[in-house]
This record gives structure tokens, sequence and C-alpha cells, in this order.
């Protein structure tokens, strides 16, 4: 049997044959020798792969030059993705497009030595060039952009970029170096400035986009003032504003396809840097009156920017529900703030800023201020009043620790005095001695006059001295003639009765039928006119 091998092999190069021969080592011829299947194969190696897979891949615009040069080779055939259309002839071929290359080396014996090569191309980069168009306002060709802008256009429909740089020349662009570093706002310095843009996709390929920063005289658009209402319960001039309620009137009788975008400031307006997140929900950031800036786009180039005047209409902070109080007999003026349009829930309506009342209820006034902002504002008027009147319970005979507590007739809120000049909430006034007071009711409200009624603490005296030189010479209960309906009895230690009296009496002289009592303590009862009994005694001393 004869048997036929190939290999790829190299011209001028020596090789050694390996055979591995098999046999039974039995007397039947049936030994074996066995050899690699395409052992003798010639091959011309043009390189590894370049492919997106593998990470190497040849960049957008290149070329690569393949070479299969063999000094044995008599011709050379190079073909494209199976095509039998020869490409070329040479021992080189030039590579533009992506696809997999064959080569066919015919050397000078009847030899064939094969090669190949497939070859990705990675997607193109942007290159321009663009145009942007930003608002100019005073129409001299110089503003300030945003080439976050430009780059968003160079890189539209482009993947893989992972890294751009922004340059004043195409050479620096193309050495990447050195780059304009104030990209989110570039203040042109001549009218249709270009400036340049390198893009680097992952595979290290670059290319340069060129792009014209052109102006435009923004449309001239005018907004109308915006007034909102501070409705959040706290009048201090900041409140929730929906800014898209402008936007009909900012693009009514404008091109349709325009968008709108707030900002705080004149410059992010004309960057587009910092825009309002929620323009439906924006708290406004200084109070009372702030200028926003509305930005008009066309794609992504500015068509015009306006300015909106927000107004935060308040009403007086201080003016609140409040409770005011009226006496008794009298009138109370209500007062809003001025200023304002006003309606009284009176019968009739009254409108005027202040109204009269003599009755006590619940007042209410809306304030409308602005047109359209309205505050309703409640006045609950009590009545009050001067005291007609007291109950004065007194809770002497204590020993000092007397106390008086005043019970007032009356409407009013009232506080205290014995004195005249301090004053208490306590109706409770104790360690009283004995003797005549005069209790003050005033009004906390004002209302007069205040009421004045004199009373008396009752205290019995611990001893006396008939000894006739005017002083202590009659035992008695003092101002007890000011509290008519008091009886006294007095005993002495035997519980023999010695005298009686009234309110009305001088009281006791020590003496007994016109005979003086000897030195000694007395025993007394005391009847009060509530029915109380008070029991005691005293000591006669000579």
């Amino acid at each position: 049997m004869i048997l036929t091998a190939r290999a790829n092999v190299v011209a001028g190069t020596q090789y050694h044959i390996k055979l591995a021969i098999a046999d039974q080592t039995d007397t039947q011829y049936d030994a074996a020798i066995f050899l690699k299947g395409g052992s003798f194969a010639s091959v011309t190696d043009l390189g590894n792969d370049r492919l997106i897979a593998t990470g190497n891949p040849v960049c957008d615009g290149q070329t690569v030059l393949l070479t299969a040069t063999n000094p044995d080779a008599i011709g050379y055939k190079w073909f494209k993705d199976g095509n039998p259309a020869i490409l070329a002839t040479t021992d080189s071929f030039t590579v533009s497009s992506g696809g997999t290359y064959s080569v066919e080396v015919q050397l000078a014996s009847t030899c064939v030595s094969d090669g190949a090569i497939t070859i990705e191309y990675t997607a193109p980069l942007s290159q321009g060039p663009y145009t942007i168009t930003q608002c100019d306002g005073n129409n001299d060709g110089l503003t300030t952009f945003n080439l976050n802008d430009a780059g968003e256009v160079a890189i539209n429909g482009t993947t893989g970029v992972i890294a751009l740089s922004y340059h004043l020349s195409n050479n620096e662009a193309i050495i990447g170096m050195p780059q304009i570093t104030n990209v989110n706002a570039f203040a042109n310095t001549t009218a249709n400035q270009k400036i340049y843009i390198r893009l680097q996709n992952e595979f290290g390929c670059t290319s340069v986009a060129e792009v014209i920063l052109s102006t435009v005289s923004g449309t001239i658009i005018s907004a109308s003032p915006l007034t909102v209402c501070d409705e959040d319960g706290t009048e201090d001039g900041f409140t929730a504003i929906d800014l898209s309620q402008t936007k009909s009137d900012i693009l009514a009788g404008l091109p349709l396809g325009l968008d709108l975008t707030f900002y705080t400031s004149y410059t992010d307006a004309l960057t587009g840097g910092n825009a309002i997140a929620d323009s439906a929900n924006f708290t406004n950031t200084t109070a009372d009156n702030q200028t926003i800036y509305a930005r008009i786009t066309n794609s992504a180039d500015c068509y015009g920017i306006t300015e909106i005047l927000i107004t935060v209409f308040t009403f007086p902070q201080d003016f609140t529900d409040e409770t005011l109080t009226i006496c008794a007999g009298s009138s109370l003026r209500l007062d809003a703030p001025a200023g304002f349009s006003y309606s009284w829930n009176t019968t009739p309506v009254q409108t005027t800023q202040s109204i009269t009342v003599t009755e006590p209820g619940s007042y209410s006034v809306t304030l409308t201020g602005a047109t359209i902002c309205e505050k309703t504002v409640t006045f609950t008027v009590v009545q009050s009043g001067a005291a007609t009147g007291a109950e004065i319970i007194a809770e002497d005979f204590t020993g000092g620790f007397n106390s008086v507590n005043i019970i007032p007739e009356g409407l009013g809120n009232y506080e205290f005095s014995i004195d005249g000049d301090n004053y208490q909430g306590s109706p409770v006034f104790a360690n009283l001695v004995s003797g005549a007071y005069t209790i003050y009711i005033k009004d906390k409200d004002g209302c007069s006059p205040v009421y004045q009624e004199e009373f008396f603490i009752l205290d019995y005296p611990k001893f006396f001295t008939p000894n006739g030189d005017g002083v202590n010479d009659v035992w008695r209960i003092p101002f007890m003639n000011n509290r008519p309906g008091i009886t006294v009895t007095v005993y002495d230690r035997y519980g023999k009765l010695i005298i009686g009296f009234d309110s009305s009496s001088f009281g006791w002289d020590g003496t007994l039928n016109n005979k003086t009592l000897p030195a000694s303590d007395y025993w007394f009862r005391i009847k009060l006119e509530d029915g109380r009994t008070i029991k005691g005694h005293f000591s006669l001393v000579r």
C-alpha cells in the first residue's frame, strides 16, 4: 500500500520525518506505517488575525500591508473571502477594508505555500465638520459655549468612544495637548471660531472632529411676569412654583418643535448647565422676587433666552387668627392691614379695612391682593367685664395662719390684690394677721373699673391688762363690730359663765358684778355668723 502525507513546510528548512510502525509480531503481512496527515504542507504566515473580539482590530481609515515574500516563489495570487477573483499577483498586498485575505505562493517546484488572515475594522469615529449655534446677546459673534454640546454632536450614533478632549487647533487635537480646560463655559475669541475634538475608542483609535462655533442674535422673546401666592403656611416669600405654566406664554407664536429649559442664572441658561431639575416644583432661592431664565432650543442649538420675573406675593406675617376681648357695654375695632381688598363675613358684607363690633362672636375677613392671592383671618371676640361683686370667704381665728378666698362675680378674667399694687392670679391670700383689708379685683383684659371691697380678718387677743392705763384694758375681738351676728361668751376655769356679748359690745373689762376678778386664764366660746364655733382661752394679767 502507498501512503501519501502532506505538511506545511518552509523552503530551505531541514525537517526530520518520524514514522510509526505497528505490527502484530505474527506471521501475517499486516504491518502499518503511520504519518501525520498534512505533515508536508507549506504555509505562508501573514500574521495574527486582527479581530475586535481579541482587542486588536484595525482602526477605521488605516491600511494593513500583508507580506508573503518567499525567495523560492515564482508567483503569488491574492484572494478575499474565498472569491476566486485574483486581487493581486505581487508578494505584498495593502488591505483597506475588513475581510478574510488569503495568498497562494507558487514555489519553484510544483509545491504551493498557502496563507490566510482575517481583518476587522473598528466603527468609524466622527470627523465633522459640525456646527453648534449659541445665542449672542449683543450680536458681535462672541458668546459663551458649553463645548459638551459639541461633544454630544460629535459622538452621536458612534459607539465605543471612551475619551473626548477639546483643542484650539487640529495639530493639538492630533497629539492630544494642550487641551481646552473651561469646557463648560468656553468664550470664543473670534466669530465662527473653529475648535477640534479628539475622540478615542476602546482600541486606541483616534479621530479629530472639526466644530464651528456659530452665533445667532437670540430671538427676542418676551415672557410675562409670573406672580404666585405664598401658600405653604409660612409667609416668608419662598414657595413651590410650577414654572411649566409659563411655557405656553413663552412659546406662543414660535415655530413648533422648540424645547424649553429653566435656569437660575443667565450664564447657566447660555451654557445649558445646572438646569432646574423639577421645573414643575421649583422653590425660589431668593425671597419675594427672583429672575428665572428660560432657554429655548432647536435641537441642541440656542434659539433664544428670556427672563421671567417671579414675584412671590405674601401677606403680613403677623396677620393671623386672633382672639380679642370686648368689654361689656363697649365696642371693639377690628383692623386688617392696609393695601388689600376686603370682605368681612358680616351682614351685610363690609368691604372696609376696619369694622367696629359691639358683640362677642367670630368675625372673618378675606384679603385679596395681586388679583389672585387671598387670605382669610378670623377674629374670635370674647366678652369680658369688670367684676360686679365678690364672695369673700375668710378663714380666721387661726392664730396668724388666717387666709381669705375671693370668688369674683362677673364675665372677666381676673387678678387679685390686697394692697392695690401687687396683683396675683390666685384669689387666695394666706398668712394674714387680724385686721381690716381691701380686696382689689382687676380684669386682665383691661375692662374697668377695678372692683374694691373691704373685709376683716378676726382673731382673739391672747391676754389683756385691765389696769386703767388705756392699753388692753378690755378683752374683745378686734373688728367684730364689722361682723354682725357674732356672739362671745367668757367662762372661768371652772366653767362658770362670766359674761356674754355680741359684735356691738365694747368687750369685757375683767369684772363680774362690778368686782375685779383675779389674774388667771379664762375660756371663751365665739359663735360666728356662718355657724362655726371657736373655742379657746386667754390670760387676764394684773
